[in-house]
C-alpha cells in the first residue's frame, strides 16, 4: 500500500535542542596559547569534510566546530526491513540512513522542515542533479514575494555556493508526481540537526555529494 506524503506537525522541545549543542571544554595553563582551528581536525574529518576544489564551484573545507560529532557521516550498524539501497529519513533524530547489505547503513546528519512544513511517507528518488538551479514553488513565493525573481517564469536561481540547493539535489516523486521535496545540499551548515527549512531534507555539501554518488535513481525513500 502506498502511503501518501503528508505534512504533519513536528515539535522540537527545548530539551531536545539542548541535546544537539556541541559540548566543549577548556584547559587552564599559564603557558598555553590559543588552539589553532586546524588542530581540531582528525584524519576522518579531513577526508570527509575537507575542501572539494575540483567541483564546478569549489567547496570550502568545513569548520569542525560547525558540525557536532553525532551528525558527522559514518557507517553504523542498522537493522531494517527496507532493502539495500533504500533511503530512510528519521525525523526524530535528524538522521538520514542509506541502507547497505549486512545490516549496516551510511548515516548522515540532516536539517529538516520547520514546524508546519514537515512531510512523511513513501516515495522514490526519481532523478538527481549536480549543482542544480533553484526554483521556489508558487506557494513559497506567495509567502515570500521577494523570491519571485527566482521563479520558473524567470529562469530560477543559477547554481553556486549561494544557491539553497547546494552542490547536489535528489528529486522526490510519488509515482510520476513531483512532490516538490528534495534531498539537497545547504549553504547553512549550522542548520544540521535543526528544523528550519521549508520541508526539504538538507545535508552538508560534502555529505550530499557523497550521498549523490551512492544513491541510484529510482531508489525508494521512507520518511518517518
Amino acid at each position: 500500500m502506498t502511503i501518501k506524503l503528508t505534512r504533519r506537525r513536528f515539535v522540537t522541545t527545548g530539551a531536545s535542542l539542548a541535546g544537539l549543542a556541541l559540548a566543549g571544554c577548556t584547559t587552564t595553563s599559564e603557558t598555553a596559547g590559543p588552539v589553532h582551528p586546524l588542530a581540531m581536525f582528525d584524519a576522518a574529518f579531513a577526508k570527509n569534510y575537507g575542501a572539494r576544489p575540483g567541483e564546478q564551484f569549489p567547496v570550502p573545507a568545513l569548520d569542525p566546530k560547525v558540525l557536532p560529532p553525532e551528525f558527522r557521516r559514518q557507517r553504523v550498524a542498522y537493522r531494517t526491513d527496507e532493502p539495500a539501497g533504500s533511503v530512510i529519513v528519521d525525523t526524530r533524530t535528524f538522521y538520514l540512513y542509506l541502507v547497505e547489505p549486512d545490516r549496516t547503513a551510511m548515516r548522515y546528519g540532516v536539517g529538516l522542515g520547520r514546524q508546519g512544513f514537515e512531510w512523511s511517507g513513501r516515495a522514490r528518488v526519481a532523478w538527481k542533479r549536480p549543482w542544480p538551479k533553484w526554483t521556489p514553488p508558487d506557494s513559497m513565493i506567495a509567502r515570500e514575494p521577494h523570491l519571485e525573481k527566482w521563479s520558473v517564469r524567470n529562469g530560477g536561481m543559477p547554481p553556486g555556493l549561494g544557491n539553497p540547493l547546494g552542490a547536489r539535489a535528489l528529486y522526490i516523486f510519488e509515482g510520476n508526481i513531483d512532490t516538490l521535496y528534495r534531498l539537497h545540499g545547504t549553504n547553512e551548515p549550522h542548520s544540521i540537526g535543526k528544523a528550519v527549512s521549508s520541508g526539504c531534507v538538507r545535508l552538508i555539501n560534502q555529505d550530499v555529494i557523497d550521498l549523490y554518488d551512492r544513491v541510484r535513481p529510482g531508489a525508494p525513500i521512507l520518511v518517518t
